[in-house]
């Protein structure tokens, strides 16, 4: 992912560092809604550290004698983070729940509620990160930048996470939107990076040598979705036979990268404005949602500026529209430059893909910063709640600048 520009790029940032440890990032989820205390779903909060939630829930579904799919979530929270959120599962004894426990997971509550927890049952999360690495003298210049994102909002870009650990999730994607199977193929199983863990790097240059069986040896068990994409084109030698072979919510989350990298790209060239609001953009109502297009720009600035409002970006698909005015032209040239046809996004192999908008920026809610100590030394302390699906991360590298 190429560096995107910074909301405060004329301030200065202060450097440091985030995530030494899992405790120095701290995630705790607000809910949408109380559990009611009555009903056949168990609601159970419950508090992890260093492991991401999937593998949560599996340990979770486990101990239940349950499915995976049987425990609903709200969100998916953050690895290497001491993380708190709320998960649901139905006909299961309060008591077993409140049983499990282990060095990484514990279970703080336990209630009854009506329906399953579904993803977007959320209001948003609360955040609590210690920055290191910096001194005291650190604090002044982090609140002139926290000021400015408390006032204009921070830019609501899609973080490094969202293009995994290889940062190639977008490109895949792209190569998946163009059916441009070889070329997807050769990157989903082959171009080795020095990042790659050992074992992953030898497949991967077995693969560019057409050394297939060394290949799958190579492959470690756990990369299910590569073992299996690798065997189905040893058998056929055809692309598009390795490609169905991969589980389509793995395809689904490579578009939805690329989908997510074009939407960065529209804000990076929009940054200077991404607080107002022109006539012709489709903004979005905060407290609702709802997406609606600018017709009087004084009145609908008045409404952004009181945070009511946002302008929104585009995430292309076949069941979405297109700004017009200033932002439109900026949506236009994104697509044009990437050769994007919205309608041949319909036809991205199995799966549907109908594009949708996202703010361009999500409102930093009781922002504060503080110096401190612990065991590990001095630390600068940052602590906001924020909207679900945005990034926590964007807003500490506006005060870091470290491309965080």
């Amino acid at each position: 992912m190429n560096a995107l520009p910074y909301v405060t790029s004329d301030l200065p940032g202060i450097g440091g560092t985030i995530k030494q440890s899992p405790t120095d990032f701290r995630v705790d989820e607000v809910p949408l809604y109380n559990a009611s205390g009555e009903g056949t779903h168990i609601y159970f909060q419950l508090m992890k550290t260093g492991i991401p939630t999937n593998e949560a829930v599996r340990r979770m579904a486990a101990h239940l004698g349950v499915r995976p799919n049987d425990i609903g979530l709200a969100g998916l929270k953050d690895a290497h983070a001491v993380t708190t959120q709320w998960l649901s599962v139905e006909h299961v004894a309060p008591e077993k729940i409140e049983a499990y426990t282990d060095r990484q997971m514990r279970v703080l509550d336990v209630q009854r509620h009506t329906n399953k927890l579904r993803p977007g049952h959320l209001a948003g999360n609360k955040f609590t990160i210690r920055i290191r690495d910096v001194g005291a003298d650190s604090l002044a210049p982090a609140q002139a930048i926290l000021d400015v994102l408390a006032q204009r909002g921070v830019a609501n870009y899609f973080g490094p996470q969202r293009f995994g650990a290889r940062g190639d999730t977008a490109a895949l994607g792209n190569a998946l939107v163009r059916d441009d199977r070889a070329g997807f193929l050769s990157l989903f199983l082959g171009q080795p990076q020095e990042k790659d863990p050992p074992d992953c790097r030898a497949a991967r240059d077995a693969f560019d040598v057409d050394a297939l069986d060394r290949a799958l040896k190579r492959w470690p068990r756990h990369y299910a979705d590569q073992r299996r994409s690798l065997s189905a084109y040893k058998k056929r030698h055809k692309p598009g036979a390795a490609i169905a072979a991969i589980d389509k919510r793995l395809r689904r989350l490579f578009v939805s990268a690329f989908q997510s990298e074009v939407f960065n790209d529209i804000l990076a060239r929009r940054i200077e404005t991404y607080d107002k609001v022109f006539v012709g953009d489709l903004a979005q109502k905060i407290d609702s949602g709802g997406i609606f297009r600018v017709e009087d720009q004084a009145v609908e600035q008045e409404r952004a500026d009181d945070f009511a409002i946002s302008a929104t970006g585009l995430l292309p698909g076949t069941r979405v529209s297109v700004a017009e005015g200033f932002g439109g032209e900026i949506e236009t040239a994104v697509l044009a430059a990437r050769e994007i046809d919205m309608e041949s996004m319909g036809k991205v192999g199995t799966l549907k893909v109908p594009g949708t908008r996202r703010a361009l920026r999500f409102p930093l809610i009781d922002p504060s910063l503080s110096v401190g100590d612990d065991e590990t030394g001095s630390y600068l302390e940052l602590i906001f709640q924020a909207p679900s699906g945005c990034y926590a991360t964007i807003a500490v590298d506006e005060i870091c600048k470290t491309g965080t």
